[in-house]
C-alpha cells in the first residue's frame, strides 16, 4: 500500500505572531512537516512586486513543488485565497464558490492529482467563514451535487482546511456522517490548533473517504511553528487501499 502525508495550514498571509511578515518561516514549517500534498489558506499573491509577495509561488517553489491557487477577493491590488501544493502532478483544478451574501467572499479549491496509476485523489481545501449561520449555508453548498457530491469526486476525497468551527455544529456533524475524520481526541491528542503560541480551538480539520486508511495525525508544535503563523498545521498519515 502506498503512504500519503496530508497537511493544512493557515498561513495568516506569512504574518507572524510578532507581526512579521516572513513567506521563508512559512516554508521553513513546511519542511518540517514534509507533507505529500498541502492545503494553504490566507494566501494572499502579488504578481508585480517582488518574489516573496507571490505567497503561493514562491513556497511552492521553495519546496519544489507543484501548486494551485483559488482566488477568493482582491486584498491591496493582490489576489488572496487557498492553495494546494503537491510533489505530484496536479492534472486539474477549479474554485467553488461558497460565499454567502454580505459575507467575505470564500472558497473551495478542489486538485485533482495524480499519485500513481490507481485513480487520482480529489483533494479539496477549504475555508468556512467565522459565523455560526454563515458556516450552517456553506456546508449546503459544499455538500452540493456541483461540489462534493458530484458523481464525478465521489470515493478518493479528502477534504481540509480552516472550518472556523471548534463545536458540534452543523458543518461538522454533517461531515462526520459523509466521511471519515482526523479526531481531536483520539487522533490529536487533544491539540488545539489556534491562536498559535497557546492554542485552545480546534478550527482545522481533515475529512476523509474510507478508501484512505489513517495511520497516524499530528497537530506540529515546532519552535517555528508556534510563532510563524497565528495557526499551527494538521498532519495526517495515510495508507491508499
Amino acid at each position: 500500500m502506498k503512504k500519503l502525508r496530508i497537511a493544512t495550514y493557515n498561513i495568516h498571509k506569512c504574518v507572524g505572531l510578532d507581526r512579521k511578515f516572513s513567506p521563508e518561516r512559512i516554508v521553513d514549517v513546511l519542511r518540517e512537516v514534509d507533507a505529500d500534498v498541502i492545503g494553504l489558506q490566507e494566501v494572499l499573491c502579488h504578481s508585480q512586486v517582488n518574489d516573496r509577495e507571490h505567497q503561493a509561488e514562491f513556497i511552492a517553489n521553495s519546496l519544489s513543488m507543484n501548486y494551485s491557487f483559488g482566488k477568493n477577493r482582491h486584498i491591496r491590488r493582490g489576489i488572496y485565497g487557498n492553495a494546494v501544493l503537491t510533489r505530484f502532478e496536479i492534472i486539474n483544478s477549479e474554485n467553488f464558490d461558497i460565499t454567502v451574501s454580505k459575507r467575505e467572499p470564500r472558497g473551495c479549491l478542489r486538485a485533482q492529482i495524480k499519485i500513481d496509476r490507481r485513480e487520482p485523489l480529489e483533494f479539496f481545501n477549504v475555508h468556512l467563514g467565522t459565523s455560526f449561520f454563515e458556516r450552517r449555508k456553506q456546508v449546503d453548498l459544499l455538500l452540493a451535487e456541483r461540489v462534493l457530491d458530484s458523481a464525478k469526486f465521489t470515493g478518493n476525497r479528502v477534504i481540509a482546511g480552516d472550518f472556523n468551527e471548534w463545536t458540534h455544529g452543523k458543518t461538522t456533524r454533517m461531515f462526520r456522517s459523509k466521511f471519515d475524520a482526523v479526531e481531536a481526541v483520539p487522533h490529536l491528542g487533544k491539540r488545539s490548533t489556534y491562536p498559535g503560541i497557546l492554542p485552545f480551538l480546534h478550527l482545522d480539520h481533515i475529512y476523509f473517504d474510507s478508501d484512505f486508511r489513517l495511520i497516524e495525525a499530528l497537530v506540529h508544535r515546532s519552535r517555528t511553528a508556534l510563532i510563524a503563523s497565528d495557526h499551527l498545521p494538521i498532519v495526517a498519515d495515510f495508507e491508499l487501499r
